[in-house]
């Protein structure tokens, strides 16, 4: 499903524009993360408000901003180049405003993220199929909407909850990205989807919050 050629300017900027919104997003995820006793109650509300704080904290938001650019990408190719230059941006500016600014260093947490960077083309490569029709792209779509669900929500024998109303917007947000055809065929999806992220949780229990 390769889209209409661009031009090699309009990619230049695409990615560079891609490039800034990872700086931006990252600078203002640690700028709320340092500045927060100074911030708005509304940003910092807990228990089922808005709570930014902590949604930017954790990776759902993040996977979703990456599906997004990843399936709106002109090719595969430039899915890959996109997304890996969003997170370069927004991973060097989180951490090196955490380093020069704040004074602190996490370095177990900025490993995992500088790992989920590089690992970041394939994903966005895998993600870039979801928009093709049949088989192959729906259990695509079903896993990446299986590991969102998981990142969204906390759940058990007795007990379910989304970590915060946002992430309950991540979620819905997601499945409209990666619809299907058809209502029936999208509803398909949801439950499949449901059905691979219980099966993950059992064979290995990844919330990542």
């Amino acid at each position: 499903m390769q889209k209409k050629p661009i031009s090699n300017n309009r990619k230049i900027i695409n990615t560079i524009a891609v490039l800034f919104l990872g700086i931006a997003l990252g600078t203002f995820s640690k700028f709320l993360d340092f500045r927060q006793a100074e911030l708005p109650s509304v940003l910092m509300a807990i228990d089922g408000a808005l709570d930014v704080h902590n949604f930017l904290g954790r990776f759902a938001i993040w996977v979703l901003i990456a599906l997004c650019i990843s399936i709106y990408s002109n090719s595969v190719i430039r899915a890959s180049i996109n997304v890996f230059a969003f997170f370069v941006g927004m991973v060097a500016s989180y951490y090196l405003y955490s380093n020069d600014i704040a004074g602190f260093f996490p370095r177990s947490y900025a490993m995992i993220w500088f790992g989920f960077t590089m690992i970041s083309p394939f994903l966005a490569f895998i993600c870039w199929y979801t928009k093709w029709k049949g088989k192959v792209a729906f259990i695509l779509s079903a896993l990446i909407l299986a590991v969102l669900f998981n990142l969204c929500f906390l759940y058990g024998v007795g007990y379910f909850s989304a970590w915060s109303v946002l992430e309950v917007i991540v979620f819905i947000i997601g499945i409209i990205v990666l619809k299907r055809d058809t209502l029936r065929s999208s509803a398909i999806m949801g439950t499949v989807s449901i059905v691979f992220a219980f099966l993950f949780n059992i064979i290995i229990s990844f919330h990542f919050g």
